[in-house]
Formats: C-alpha cells, structure tokens, sequence
C-alpha cells in the first residue's frame, strides 16, 4: 500500500523538484556570473570554461534538489506509515 502512494507522490514532487532548482540555479548563475541567462553549450559567444561551469553548477544543484526531495519523502512516509519506502 505504502508503495502505491509513494510512487505517484514521488513523481509530482520530483517535477515540483525540478521548478525550484530550475529557479535556484538561476539565481545562483545571476550571482555568480552577474547575468540573466546561463549559456547554452552551442552559444558561439561563451567560453568552454563559462559552458562547462554553468553545466557543472546546474548539474550539482538539480542533484542536490532531487537528493533533498528523495530524502525528505522516505523520511515523510516512515513518519506517516511507519515503513521505509524501497
């Protein structure tokens, strides 16, 4: 039972998960790199250095989202259920 609610549960805060380090990252890249957009990897006007940072940053930021996210839904559902989810 514990599974059939979780799933469904995990999907939408997962995509609620990926509006807000959408966000966060942008936020982090305008004070980092004091501009709006983060470059895309084909804009011929950015440096490798300023693609592969804002990758890296984007990357460490939606990985940190989606761990908190994970972990916070396990730690929910034990404290409602009782059960760990697998």
């Amino acid at each position: 039972m514990v599974r059939i609610l979780y799933k469904p549960l995990g999907l939408l805060f997962g995509a609620l998960g990926g509006i807000v380090a959408g966000a966060v990252f942008k936020r982090a890249w305008a004070l980092l790199g004091h501009e709006d957009d983060a470059p895309r990897a084909t804009d011929q006007d950015r440096t490798w250095k300023e693609v592969l940072t804002a990758a890296a940053l984007q990357g460490a930021v939606f990985a940190l989202v989606k761990a908190a996210i994970d972990r916070g839904g396990a730690v929910g559902t034990r404290r409602l259920t009782g059960t760990w989810p697998d």
